[in-house]
């Protein structure tokens, strides 16, 4: 009787331990997530005040001036906040573009090509991975100055299009998505290395070139170092820059508070919409794993 019952309070016990051990990790989630997402919700509330509300009333108390900091932001030297817009869109969007490209191919080859020095390529592009940006802004601004391209668009889009952990992911995912013996049975079918690539490796690698393309998009869209050496024209800067030569001249002009706080909320949109439009894509990647 006392073994019974002793095992019967093991039991009891044994669900209870297993709840307080799962959520501990999902404690943990949600202050990562809060501790994320409370700058973003400050910035949001922040935006919406006037020149008066931002100092007067307390952080998450929501104002009245979200339109006018809108049209003010929209005037600001004849509307210079959507110029630096637009090269954001330039620089993110093409070097995006391009890295992904150049990702997709290069993991294609170094997954599914066996050739002479291939591990020691991909050993060089994993040691790449853990050489940090800043160690190679400048000598890529030296790089760009020697062959006459600093101060332009093309010395910011140039050194992101080679992304050694855009082509580690492209290997790794061409990899497991595209099948050896599909491809043997296009050769056999008489289908050359393009039309491989195109019409099979491609749509089957279409997820993680969605996940790459993500991923630079955001790293480009963030980036403030690389062009901040680069460039000198104000007329070329990304909303980085921009905004930092807002904060820069805040200290003298408070005022133009609300227009920073206001153009990085501005700044964010973008890459919420590129997520929710983009996700579908890993639905599907997933979706299809579970079937297989």
């Amino acid at each position: 009787m006392a073994t019974t019952a002793v095992r019967t309070a093991a039991h009891r016990a044994a669900p209870r331990g297993r709840r307080a051990y799962g959520i501990a990790p999902t404690a943990i989630l949600l202050l990562g997530a809060v501790y994320c997402l409370l700058p973003v919700s400050w910035v949001l509330v922040a935006a919406t005040k006037s020149k008066a509300e931002l100092f007067s009333t307390t952080a998450f108390a929501p104002g009245t001036g979200l339109l006018s900091n809108l049209a003010d932001l929209a005037a600001y030297r004849d509307g210079v906040f959507w110029l630096w817009l637009g090269n954001t869109f330039l620089y993110a969007g093409g070097g995006a573009l391009l890295s992904t490209a150049v990702s997709t191919i290069s993991g294609y080859a170094l997954a599914k090509y066996d050739f002479r020095g291939r591990n020691l390529v991909f050993n060089m592009l994993i040691g790449g991975i853990l050489v940090p940006a800043v160690v190679l802004a400048v000598p890529q601004y030296l790089l760009m100055s020697a062959v006459g391209l600093a101060d332009t668009y093309w010395s910011v889009l140039l050194p992101q299009i080679l992304h050694p952990y855009g082509i580690y992911l492209a290997r790794i995912y061409a990899t497991a998505a595209v099948p050896d013996a599909l491809l043997e049975a296009g050769r056999i079918d008489g289908a050359g290395h393009w039309l491989l690539l195109r019409r099979v490796a491609l749509p089957l690698m279409l997820p993680g070139m969605v996940t790459i393309f993500l991923f630079q998009f955001v790293a480009i869209w963030n980036n403030f170092l690389l062009p901040f050496i680069m460039l000198g024209d104000d007329q070329k800067f990304p909303l980085t820059v921009g905004l930092y030569t807002l904060l820069a001249a805040g200290a003298n002009q408070p005022s133009l508070y609300n227009l920073i706080i206001t153009g990085a909320l501005v700044s964010i949109v973008p890459l919420v919409a590129l997520f929710l439009t983009m996700q579908r894509y890993w639905r599907t990647d997933l979706a299809g794993g579970a079937l297989k």
